[in-house]
């Protein structure tokens, strides 16, 4: 069966162009769907498991990045995970750190000399994953390493918090980071969890995670971050996935295939 792809590209226009592209280069391709958003990708991409992702990096909403990390942890065993291919804007530096994975790139605008060696690579990669499949951790290992990268930001110097300023009608509760055990993501909120007490605060992850010690706050998966300290243990499934048992409170957190390298014994 011919190689299939998913386009992720918020501009119809270079969405257009891309296709047209890919089919003059690579006329056995399939492109099995074309979307706009970092959401949609998402959804198309589980049901219909293409070969290759085209993701746009800037995306509104769920950027490619956030994208790739969403279907890393949500990718089913039983299919070989796609092959990405960042479409970018980004400057040199992030390029270099796109070269060092076991991704491509595309820079904007696409050109048909670049695209051609993309298609070249991405054909010879399939032709190898037939023969040695590729495992699914491999790849979320090199897309971690990527998102580590790409993370780097002037942001990433902000002040770190020490008091979560959370309102609730006319109160604003004054809530010590120290006692948050974890942060949940909700929607366009953030659930802040400590021992005896939730609330809400209007802020996303993206805003709030370069705002917190990441040698106490640990990303263990998109939508939750956890303070290290409060994890009391942790267990590894089959799947990869690592279930954490908190300190103060009943529930378990999921840590995905992304962040289970966290937990391993000293």
């Amino acid at each position: 069966m011919n190689a299939s792809a998913l386009i992720a590209e918020d501009e119809p226009l270079l969405a257009e162009n891309l296709r047209a592209e890919l089919i003059s280069q690579w006329p056995e391709l399939r492109v099995v769907a074309s979307v706009t958003n970092g959401e949609a990708a998402v959804e198309r991409a589980l049901a219909l498991r293409p070969d290759v992702l085209f993701l746009d990096i800037r995306m509104p909403g769920m950027t490619g990045l956030e994208a790739a990390q969403a279907l890393a942890e949500d990718w089913s065993d039983d299919a070989p995970f796609p092959l990405l291919v960042f479409v970018t804007a980004y400057d040199q530096y992030a390029v270099q750190a796109f070269e060092r994975q076991a991704v491509d790139y595309l820079l904007k605008p696409v050109t048909a000399e670049r695209l051609a060696q993309c298609c070249a690579r991405l054909v010879r990669t399939l032709d190898e994953r037939k023969a040695a499949p590729q495992a699914v951790q491999q790849t979320v290992d090199q897309l971690r390493e990527l998102l580590a990268m790409a993370s780097v930001s002037p942001a990433a110097a902000a002040t770190r918090l020490d008091v979560i300023q959370a309102g609730v009608a006319d109160t604003v509760y004054m809530v010590p980071v120290d006692e948050v055990i974890y942060f949940e993501a909700a929607d366009k909120y953030v659930r802040v969890i400590t021992a005896n007490k939730e609330h809400l605060i209007r802020m996303s992850l993206r805003e709030l995670l370069p705002q917190l010690d990441v040698q106490r706050f640990w990303q263990v998966h998109r939508g939750t971050v956890v303070q290290a300290r409060y994890v009391q243990s942790a267990h590894r499934e089959e799947s990869g996935k690592v279930v954490l048992t908190l300190r103060g409170r009943n529930e378990k957190i999921v840590a995905s295939r992304l962040y289970a390298h966290l937990f391993k014994g000293m």
